[in-house]
């Protein structure tokens, strides 16, 4: 048996011991079945507790989230999160490579695709389908919607680049699009996203109500627009050199900015799936905490890893006098609010179908542990 799968075998044997009437965590009694013999296998605890360097290689096999239900001796679940992830970004991959063809203008189309095709993390798409499969919703159903997430997330990151936002030379790992296409082709470029996601969404989905669609494409314009990201966006520029800028602004610049992306994968995926009221009030605020989890790790990577580590460049925020949690409260602290809001993120998807559950928790804490 190896050290890591010993730590792993014997955390979960602790995890049953004590009086039955013990409190546990919300994110234990999500995993816990009602009986007290059922073992809980925490994968983060291991690895914390081995402190191996080859475990933080590959963060996909750092984050594999090996959560193992055993009931009397037998395996009752078990998640791959690595496999989900690769399944889930490859038909991703298939779906925007169908749905943005290279046409005339080819320079333009080909923009578009640069970006939009470029290797990335596809959270906010996977995000979208693990939301709706959570609400007993299907890949296929949603899978117009998860692309629409895409090229909205891609505009931003093409538009972000831009030396009038934030100046940047890489993402994901090659030169920004205005490096490549020139600065009013990416503007367009962008543009063109933004249209072709609704367009896409509202054409090529099938068999959901249409009041839920109209629905649907409100939530996701309302929070991309000027009281959602766009709103964040802005704040956040015109923050940078002000002194009395407080954790409150930050938070909110957080919140909407990024927090409000992830709200309305999660939400936009939950309607497509058929979602109740109760199920989307509990994953909206899920989606918030996710987000802003996200962007706090996100902050602290932009100060302690490399462009070439990131695959973009490193350090803007710093060099732009940019607000950021590692410049009002220190990383530590900042490692800290991110793992706090972690866990209550986690803790809204208790009552919800484990195995259904499980790429969202372990999504969670892929972002959480994420090194780029």
């Amino acid at each position: 048996m190896s050290m890591r799968k010993g730590v792993i075998h014997n955390l979960a044997k602790l995890s049953t011991r004590g009086t039955p009437k013990r409190s546990r965590s919300a994110g234990t009694k999500l995993l816990l079945s009602s009986e007290e013999t059922t073992e809980v296998i925490f994968l983060p605890k291991a690895r914390s507790f081995c402190n191996s360097t080859d475990l933080s290689k590959n963060e996909s096999e750092v984050i594999k989230h090996e959560n193992i239900c055993r009931e009397s001796g037998k395996t009752i679940s078990v998640f791959d999160f690595k496999s989900y992830m690769l399944q889930k970004i490859k038909s991703v991959n298939q779906a925007l490579d169908a749905a943005v063809p290279i046409r005339e203008p080819i320079k333009f189309h080909e923009a578009m695709r640069y970006s939009l095709l470029s290797e990335g993390k596809r959270v906010c798409p996977v995000l979208c389908i693990a939301a709706c499969e959570l609400v007993g919703g299907q890949e296929s159903t949603v899978m117009p919607a998860a692309c629409g997430m895409e090229m909205i997330i891609s505009m931003c990151l093409m538009h972000d680049d831009l030396p009038c936002m934030d100046n940047g030379d890489l993402r994901r790992g090659k030169l920004s699009n205005h490096k490549v296409f020139g600065e009013n082709v990416t503007v367009l470029a962008g543009y063109s996203l933004v249209a072709l996601a609704f367009e896409h969404m509202a054409t090529t989905t099938k068999g959901v109500h249409p009041k839920t669609m109209v629905r649907a494409v409100g939530e996701l314009a309302r929070l991309i627009g000027p009281e959602g990201a766009v709103a964040g966006q802005v704040l956040d520029l015109l923050c940078g050199d002000k002194s009395d800028t407080g954790l409150e602004e930050l938070k909110y610049i957080h919140s909407h900015k990024t927090a409000d992306f992830t709200e309305a994968a999660v939400i936009v995926g939950a309607l497509v799936g058929g979602a109740s009221e109760e199920e989307i009030n509990r994953l909206r605020k899920f989606s918030q905490c996710f987000g802003l989890m996200y962007q706090v790790v996100d902050d602290i990577l932009d100060v302690t890893k490399s462009s070439e580590q990131l695959g973009k460049t490193g350090g803007k925020d710093l060099l732009a006098n940019k607000l950021t949690y590692p410049k009002m409260i220190g990383i530590d602290k900042s490692k800290e609010y991110a793992q706090n809001v972690s866990k209550e993120a986690k803790e809204q998807l208790v009552g919800f179908d484990p195995e259904k559950a499980a790429p969202l928790l372990a999504m969670t804490d892929f972002v959480l542990h994420r090194q780029k």
